[in-house]
């Protein structure tokens, strides 16, 4: 019985494994889908728009996106994690900031580019 599965030919498999040799590693994948895993909720989108515009405390992050602060310190604890954002200790407060405030430019580029 033969198959009707196609099968590719010598010349396809090597310009595949070409095209395979130029895809990042493993490791380099796995974070990245990280970087757009954090970035795939509303809540931690909110976030980032709201650090375009300078340094927030953890306080006012929780006071303008109404939601309580073990939330809100799960998203910017995923946020920290991938790189996206920066922090420091001020006494008790803890400060967030984006760590590159073109973070959002690319978003924007990316986005306006699939829709």
């Amino acid at each position: 019985m033969k198959s009707n599965t196609k099968r590719p030919t010598n010349e396809q498999i090597k310009e595949l494994k070409a095209i395979l040799s130029k895809i990042p590693d493993d490791e380099t994948l796995e974070r990245n889908a990280s970087i757009i895993k954090a970035l795939a909720d509303p809540t931690r989108l909110k976030i980032v728009y709201l650090l375009q515009h300078g340094e927030r405390c953890v306080c006012e992050i929780i006071e303008a996106l109404e939601r309580p602060q073990p939330t809100i310190s799960h998203h910017l604890s995923i946020l920290k994690n991938v790189g996206i954002l920066k922090w420091r200790k001020d006494g008790i407060w803890i400060h967030y900031r984006l760590a590159d405030e073109k973070i959002l430019e690319l978003i924007e580029k990316l986005l306006t580019k699939i829709k």
